[in-house]
């Protein structure tokens, strides 16, 4: 992008011109100087009325004056920055609504790339294989080894590896890789005999121990809460691998325009390690976390420290208290009122499970909502959406309090009837709409069928039914990338170019709603992020196009040039 093709005196010299044909009272002159003026741009400011304007000033990390070349050129002063959008679109900061930030890039640093394409290198096992023993060719006997991102339904096998497939990669190291939904992993037969997991073994609550059909023994897949049999022993990342997780982390997603993200869940230490890297001035972006509750009868870390829902500050707080539900669609976890389209392992009645009770659940719903947090609810399978609405219809119910914005996480395979409920009860979903393209295929022929693979993430739907909801990626189970995902959002197109459900397709602006505004105001942020007005944080993306006026095909290939947190330019794309 170039901002310097006019010495800023010449621009300078003809913004004063250019405002001499204007009255002298057409706007007081400022009492402060602005820092920066930006001119010349399609500013999406995605305010009330959608209005795109030409120019935007800022003051320290505020926006103060948003309008026209003429009204905004005034604002400059002697020591006034200007920046030339020469045509080039600008838009509130990007949030990624749901991830589980640092993530992305915790796993490079830590783990082996085990996706397929075109998110890794993996087309089959025996690639997989070789993959971990380039690894374990690197580390010594004795230490373990991880991976992150096969996908069973995406390898040629079309399998889950088992522990003798790691055994193939070392003896000589534990070895855990987990699967690319987060929801199931696969240890080798000398990480399981260090979790202690024999054919007796028992599963906690909610997980799964998968054995072998002929000796009994575990074949190393572990499901939902048993994968915490082995992921709890792993060590613990070095010092110097968080911050360096976090470094890749902070760059992955503000080259991808992100201001704000919001993680989903996570511990104590998680908050600690959030705060290490602030201190270490790593969080060029703003950052909301949520933490997780399992049982009732066990308090979250915020419970325990007494922290509720908004304890913080604009670059580092405290959202919801996370709870999960279900598990994964993709990995036949998912709970469905309805049998899965394919039969799992042989079983034409197989609709997933719980991870507890709904008594348990609305037990759960009830104590956090009487004691004012939020509520961040993960349910992919219309029965677990039951379970979900359920609680939080309780919990309104016994303890009326006004606009508590609870949240259901993926919502994917949720009902138009359920649509219902959750306009009347005020709940706002975080659709997992990237399954639309990564995985939409897949869920249309062996998932769900058709028909119901066609109402997967029902934006136009919700829209109708005046719900206010989010889209994200879940990074790192699919990449962040805001762009793709308001482009798949319009599209609903799978891997294989197939329209999925075309009469849930929105428009540019309800797509970008979902990324801005509506993603601001779902985490009680509104007055301060969202869109481009005078008095907001000056979050800010530059693009090489305007989501709103390209070809709906192209927006995926619109190219983040600059992103700004608080004033401050914390990406600039090279020419």
């Amino acid at each position: 992008m170039n901002r310097t093709r006019q010495p800023q005196s010449l621009l300078r010299a003809a913004i004063i011109l250019m405002a001499a044909g204007v009255a002298a009272c057409a706007m007081p002159a400022p009492v402060l100087e602005v820092d920066t003026i930006y001119l010349n741009g399609q500013i999406v400011t995605m305010d009330a009325e959608a209005r795109t304007v030409e120019a935007v000033a800022v003051r320290g990390d505020e926006i103060v004056g948003v309008g026209s070349n003429t009204e905004i050129g005034l604002m400059a002063g002697p020591g006034t920055r200007v920046v030339d959008l020469e045509g080039r679109a600008m838009t509130p900061g990007f949030y990624a609504p749901h991830d589980h930030f640092p993530w992305a890039g915790a796993i490079a640093v830590t783990t082996v790339n085990l996706n397929s394409p075109p998110m890794g290198p993996v087309q089959n096992i025996d690639g997989l294989v070789d993959a971990l023993r380039e690894k374990a060719a690197e580390t010594p006997a004795g230490d373990w080894i991880q991976g992150w991102g096969y996908d069973d339904t995406l390898i040629e096998d079309q399998r889950h590896p088992t522990r003798h497939d790691l055994d193939r990669v070392s003896t000589e190291h534990p070895i855990y890789i987990s699967h690319t939904s987060g929801h199931l992993g696969v240890a080798n037969t000398m990480a399981l005999g260090m979790a202690g997991i024999a054919a007796d073994t028992q599963p906690p609550p909610g997980g799964v121990i998968r054995h072998e059909a002929d000796t009994g023994e575990p074949d190393g897949v572990l499901e939902e809460t048993a994968a915490w049999m082995v992921m709890g022993i792993v060590p613990p990342a070095t010092v110097e691998q968080k911050l360096e997780g976090f470094r890749r982390a902070v760059q992955i997603y503000v080259e991808q325009g992100v201001t704000t993200t919001v993680i989903t869940g996570g511990t104590a230490e998680n908050v600690v390690d959030l705060q290490m890297a602030r201190r270490e001035g790593l969080l060029l972006l703003r950052v909301v976390t949520m933490v997780s509750k399992a049982a009732p009868g066990f308090p979250s870390p915020a419970e325990a420290g007494g922290f509720v829902s908004g304890f913080g500050d604009d670059r580092l707080k405290l959202g919801g208290i996370k709870i999960v539900q279900d598990g994964s669609n993709q990995g036949f976890t998912g709970y469905f009122t309805e049998p899965y389209h394919t039969p799992f392992n042989g079983d034409p009645e197989w609709r997933g499970y719980p991870a507890r009770s709904r008594e348990d659940l609305t037990a759960m719903v009830k104590g956090l909502h009487r004691a004012g947090y939020q509520i961040a609810i993960h349910g992919n399978g219309d029965a677990a959406i039951d379970d979900i609405i359920h609680a939080f219809r309780e919990a309104q119910r016994d303890f009326p309090r006004e606009d508590a914005r609870h949240r259901i996480e993926h919502c994917q395979m949720v009902r138009k009837d359920q649509l219902d409920e959750i306009a009347e009860l005020g709940i706002t979903p975080s659709f997992f709409v990237g399954h639309v393209f990564y995985w939409g295929d897949r869920h249309r022929d062996i998932f769900m069928g058709p028909e119901r693979a066609a109402g997967i993430s029902p934006l136009k739907s919700s829209i109708d039914r005046g719900i206010r909801f989010t889209v994200h990626d879940d990074t790192p189970v699919t990449p962040v990338d805001p762009l793709q995902l308001i482009w798949v959002s319009v599209n609903r197109l799978t891997r294989s170019d197939q329209v999925l459900g075309p009469e849930e397709r929105v428009s540019p602006l309800e797509a970008m709603r979902a990324m801005t505004i509506d993603a601001a105001w779902q985490n009680f942020e509104e007055d301060i992020k969202g869109s481009v007005e005078p008095g907001k944080l000056a979050d800010l993306v530059i693009l090489s196009d305007n989501p709103l006026t390209v070809d709906p095909l192209a927006i995926r290939e619109i190219q983040v040039m600059e992103t700004i947190v608080g004033g401050e330019t914390v990406y600039l794309r090279g020419d």
